[in-house]
């Protein structure tokens, strides 16, 4: 998939953007409602399970930057300090970030926080804000170097059957080595396949409810 792919802004059921990539037949979230589907499959199911003061979360596909934005906002609104990792070899030209809608839906008065989060250097870590310091990595999430002692990892690579080169079990195997003991990985893809390798990496792992339109979605446990 290259940098210069089409990308088209369209409208979900809760009144946030996605993109949809017509080559790859593919959206960056659910049609269903995009804010809806990052809140219920990464902040509910992931981050509001752990009760660290501080937790190093680590984000497979950056693309919007909604995940962060919302892992952001829950960080200053419960006090907690979160190191944030986010690996992308594609990333979004700033022209179509602007035009993306999630600073005055979700954070009103925030925006700028939002645009923050995409200007951002790479490859380094920048504090944000107090409670939020970012580490996008440009590169392969299969082969870039990874944060040790991961406390949650948000699992958002394109479904499986669209980017199968991010669904692999050396890729679970190497987050599993890296995670913490008690770290959690959620991901909104609920397909046999993808849990046996995560079993077969050593998390014990559940099916839970999904968000709206979606029956069921992963989470991962490392006893």
């Amino acid at each position: 998939m290259q940098h210069h792919i089409k990308r088209e802004l369209q409208l979900t059921a809760d009144g946030s953007h996605t993109l949809f990539i017509p080559e790859m037949d593919e959206h960056y979230h659910s049609v269903n409602g995009a804010v809806q589907e990052s809140r219920h499959v990464f902040i509910e199911a992931g981050l509001h399970q752990l009760e660290q003061p501080e937790i190093t979360v680590l984000e497979i596909g950056f693309g919007t930057g909604l995940n962060a934005f919302l892992t952001l906002l829950d960080a200053e609104a419960h006090q907690r300090k979160v190191q944030y990792y986010s690996i992308e070899l594609y990333p979004l030209d700033m022209e179509v970030i602007r035009r993306l809608n999630y600073g005055e839906m979700i954070g009103a008065g925030r925006e700028e926080v939002f645009q923050d989060l995409h200007q951002a250097e790479w490859n380094i870590p920048v504090p944000i804000t107090e409670f939020f310091e970012l580490h996008k990595i440009q590169g392969d999430s299969n082969t870039c170097t990874l944060p040790d002692q991961i406390g949650l990892v948000y699992f958002d690579a394109f479904a499986p059957d669209k980017q199968p080169e991010m669904w692999n079990q050396k890729i679970f195997n190497r987050l599993y080595a890296h995670t913490a003991k008690g770290g959690i990985l959620t991901t909104y893809c609920a397909k046999g396949a993808v849990r046996r390798m995560m079993k077969e990496a050593g998390y014990a792992v559940e099916r839970i409810p999904g968000p709206p339109g979606k029956r069921e979605m992963l989470r991962a446990i490392k006893l």
